[in-house]
Order: C-alpha cells, then sequence, then structure tokens
C-alpha cells in the first residue's frame, strides 16, 4: 500500500513538475527570484526531451510500481504514458513542443521587459 501511495505521490509530482516547466516563467514576473528556478527546470525538461535523458521521477514511479506488485511506465516514458494522447492528439507532439517553447519565451521576454517598462512609467522623483 505504501508503494502504492508512493507511485502516487511521483505521478502527482511529475505532473506539476511539467506544469512549472510550462508556465514557471510567469512566477517569475511576480517573484523575480524563482526564475532561476524556471531555468533549471526548464533545462532539465527541455534536455530529458532533446537527448532522451531518464527522469529521475520516472525512475521512482516504476520503483514504487513494481514494489506495489503494478507494471512499470512503458519505455517511452510519463508524458507519453499520462499526457500525449491523453490532453492532446499524438499527431500533434511536434506542435505542442513548439507551444511549450513559445510559452517559456514569452515568459522570459516578460521578465526581462516588465521591469523596465515599469520603471519608464515611473515619475522621476528629484
Amino acid at each position: 500500500m505504501m508503494y502504492r501511495l508512493l507511485a502516487d505521490a511521483t505521478v502527482l509530482v511529475h505532473f506539476l513538475f511539467v506544469v512549472y516547466v510550462v508556465v514557471g516563467g510567469y512566477f517569475a514576473w511576480q517573484w523575480r527570484w524563482t526564475i532561476w528556478t524556471h531555468l533549471a527546470a526548464f533545462g532539465w525538461g527541455f534536455s530529458t526531451v532533446l537527448f532522451n535523458i531518464s527522469c529521475p521521477l520516472t525512475h521512482l514511479e516504476n520503483w514504487s510500481r513494481e514494489r506495489s506488485g503494478e507494471a512499470p511506465l512503458p519505455a517511452s516514458g510519463f508524458i507519453d504514458h499520462y499526457i500525449t494522447g491523453v490532453f492532446y492528439p499524438r499527431d500533434a507532439l511536434d506542435l505542442v513542443r513548439v507551444l511549450v517553447v513559445i510559452a517559456v519565451a514569452l515568459s522570459w521576454a516578460g521578465y526581462v521587459w516588465l521591469p523596465r517598462h515599469h520603471r519608464a512609467l515611473k515619475p522621476s522623483v528629484r
């Protein structure tokens, strides 16, 4: 039972991580220090896709699933099992990847642009 709970908790953390990779840059608009955590998360998430690196969360889920008597994830991994074909059609994978990169790039652009824009709008105090 504990291993099954660990597997479920790992899936939840994995989903939250994927969401943070996509939208975490927007949090940095409000909490500027979080840009560093987002850069690291995006770097890791992007490298797992680009270089086909196995994620430790996938290993933890597989380990706990096997201990609870369940089958491990397919070799294609977490995103292919839980997201692709569930949240968007399989044949839209390349489009979704491009949209994710655009969303992240826009969040980073906003991170750079917003403080400059706000400074330009403030009247100078003499």
